[in-house]
């Protein structure tokens, strides 16, 4: 376990030290990243300008929800999509061989393969957005709050990693993945918004297929002080089932792997 953090932390120094070889880029993107911050706000904004609840969330709440679908954003473009783009060249090109080749486990190596060290600055704006909510609630998370909302943080990332993951290992099968990524993108989202706002079929699609629920909604509401002990323990549990599942199609597809270059 600590030869696989020591290798992670090593990718992500090289990717900062490229990414920071141009410090006026860095900043530009810091730049980009506000704008963006904007932007994805502004839908939220609007919604709240006649009304002052949506499927029982007030805007506080809705801007703590939207402060961990930034989050979750951050990750998902600054550590998980830039490897799964490498893991699709190389598979094209048949370098992933030399990846089967090293002494470690090839989806360890090729999850930490890059990185976006600039989606700092979207992680630093969903705090900030995070905060922001809270002091116009006018009172602080508890403390248990605070923690089992970071644990289900985590908890969110895991299961979009494990989506990611199996999305993934598709790529063995189906080279040319960018169009799969692009629509599994799109429908993250969704998670900028509470599940509570969808109906029917779509929300147990939501909650079970596409958990965003798992990584926004219950995060979120854990934060808030409105998730119980049963549906807390049930989202940790979701997003490891969706670890599993990932590795299960991971090995599946490893198995069933031939390489390009012979």
């Amino acid at each position: 376990m600590i030869k696989y953090l020591r290798l992670a932390l090593l990718q992500l120094k090289i990717s900062a030290a490229a990414g920071m070889a141009y410090r006026a880029d860095f900043v530009i993107e810091g730049v980009m990243a506000l704008a963006a911050m904007g932007m994805t706000l502004l839908p939220l904004i609007v919604l709240y300008q006649d009304r002052e609840t949506v499927a029982g969330w007030d805007q506080p709440s809705a801007l703590v929800l939207m402060a961990y679908f930034m989050g979750l954003r951050a990750v998902l473009e600054g550590m998980i999509s830039p490897s799964i783009i490498d893991l699709v060249e190389r598979i094209r090109s048949g370098a992933f061989d030399y990846v089967l080749l090293k002494p470690v486990d090839a989806q360890v190596m090729i999850s930490a393969s890059r990185f976006e060290p600039w989606k700092i600055f979207d992680l630093l704006g969903a705090i900030a957005l995070a905060t922001y909510a809270f002091w116009l609630r006018g009172e602080p998370p508890a403390l248990v709050d605070l923690a089992v909302g970071a644990l289900l943080f985590f908890a969110g990332v895991i299961a979009m990693y494990g989506l990611w993951i199996v999305c993934a290992a598709a790529a063995f099968w189906v080279v040319r993945l960018d169009n799969l990524t692009f629509l599994l993108g799109a429908i993250f989202d969704v998670a900028r918004w509470p599940v509570h706002v969808f109906r029917g079929v779509w929300r147990i699609v939501f909650t079970f297929i596409v958990p965003v629920a798992v990584m926004t909604t219950y995060p979120a509401m854990a934060l808030l002080g409105q998730l119980d002990a049963g549906t807390a323990i049930a989202t940790i549990g979701g997003a490891l089932a969706l670890l599993v599942v990932g590795r299960l199609v991971w090995s599946a597809a490893i198995r069933n792997y031939t390489s390009a270059s012979s």
